[in-house]
């Protein structure tokens, strides 16, 4: 008998039909005498129903609350598949999360998970019973609900998956794994069977969507194997896992783009030692986190501070910039909401020579001019005008020879 945790996503989710559907491939995994638990998302399109609400009723909803109101999609999504399984026959139980509970910081829309009390799962589990656990939501130490972030129930299973010390996690989704770039853009992307964390962290961070950042952080930590699969076939998907030399091989792995992230830059500032600080300090202590950053040459005692920032935190981020550019006596702050971020990604970068000339290479043949340029061990981004995403991702994917055959 192993411990399976398995995670449907909003479409997985999206009618009474696919839930049924869910309940019937959840019932399939227990009759071959598995113990189950299930984490679920919001039906499709529920979550963005109530942060319109909230965006209808003020311009900058207040944070606590915030969180008490999206996590509301996720108790109709339990509520509904542990009757769906009653009614099949099944012994099902839903949980929310603080009923779990799963332990959060107070970082609400954001918050991250701190510790997991299993004794009344593993207790329930041991009667037989099938548990449907709400994704993306928590409890802080003072009893407020909290949220993960969007995307946060893939976080949530891998999370239940360590602390109870599962077997496998399976994230069911609508696509049959991770490919090598979006196959809406590239319709030679091929699936990847295996992939390691480090690469699915980068590619999770640089804009694939198919699993959160931090659940492939709880994977990695807690050696999680992660499969990610279809929920509307019964294909293998993709094996998220340690690495090994044969991924290795791979000079790079994936292409992955973000389209929510808007560049701001703060023009002639003083340049002198503390005013990068200055201006990042405000914005981590408003939570918003800051990715790519470039900083000019100096010239005449000055220079021009760029960085990029979340989509969904720019207002709040321009409002604040603008605040310390003043304060730091910086000449204009200007922002674009027209980039995208492209990026390679592969552990084989590691050890080849030559990665960013062919990437910058193939950009330049097309015309597509780099505004900005950030680095890791294993992957390279840059900053584009949004007008060429979908001729970047073609054209990198190309010249990595990642089509499948």
């Amino acid at each position: 008998m192993a411990l399976v945790v398995q995670k449907y996503g909003g479409t997985s989710m999206g009618s009474v039909e696919r839930i049924r559907n869910v309940a019937k491939r959840v019932a399939k995994t227990y009759d071959a005498g598995n113990d189950m638990v299930v984490v679920v998302s919001a039906m499709a399109g529920e979550t963005n129903k109530l942060v319109a609400l909230a965006n209808e009723v003020c311009e900058f909803p207040d944070n606590r609350e915030y969180d008490v109101l999206v996590a509301a999609g996720e108790q109709v999504s339990i509520a509904l598949l542990a009757m769906c399984l009653k009614a099949m026959g099944y012994k099902a139980k839903s949980y929310l999360g603080f009923q779990v509970p799963i332990l959060t910081d107070t970082s609400y829309s954001k918050a991250r998970i701190e510790s997991i009390d299993d004794k009344k799962m593993r207790a329930d589990l041991k009667e037989g019973t099938i548990l449907i656990v709400a994704g993306f939501q928590g409890v802080d130490e003072f009893g407020s609900v909290t949220t993960l972030g969007r995307g946060g129930s893939d976080t949530s299973a891998v999370a239940l998956a360590a602390a109870l010390k599962a077997d496998v996690c399976e994230i069911f989704t609508d696509v049959d794994g991770v490919y090598t770039t979006d196959p809406n853009i590239c319709k030679d992307a091929k699936k990847i069977e295996r992939i390691s964390y480090e690469e699915m962290l980068e590619l999770a961070s640089l804009g694939a969507k198919v699993l959160q950042i931090r659940s492939v952080e709880f994977a990695s930590k807690y050696n999680v194997d992660v499969h990610v699969r279809s929920s509307f076939n019964e294909n293998l998907g993709t094996m998220v896992t340690k690495e090994d030399k044969e991924m290795e091989a791979v000079l790079v792995s994936g292409i992955a783009y973000a389209k929510d992230e808007v560049k701001i830059a703060v023009m002639q500032v003083p340049d002198k030692p503390g005013i990068a600080a200055q201006i990042l300090s405000p914005l981590s202590d408003a939570n918003i986190s800051v990715d790519m950053i470039v900083q000019n040459v100096s010239e005449a005692g000055s220079t021009d501070f760029t960085f990029t920032v979340p989509q969904a935190d720019f207002k709040k981020a321009l409002t604040i910039t603008k605040e310390t550019a003043e304060a730091i006596h910086a000449k204009e702050v200007l922002s674009d909401e027209n980039v995208t971020k492209v990026s390679i990604v592969g552990l084989g970068m590691r050890s080849h020579a030559g990665v960013a000339t062919t990437m910058f290479q193939a950009l330049a043949k097309e015309g597509i001019n780099i505004q900005m340029i950030s680095t890791s061990e294993i992957k390279i981004s840059v900053v584009v005008d949004a007008k060429y995403t979908e001729l970047a991702v073609r054209v990198l994917h190309d010249a990595f020879g990642l089509a499948g055959k």
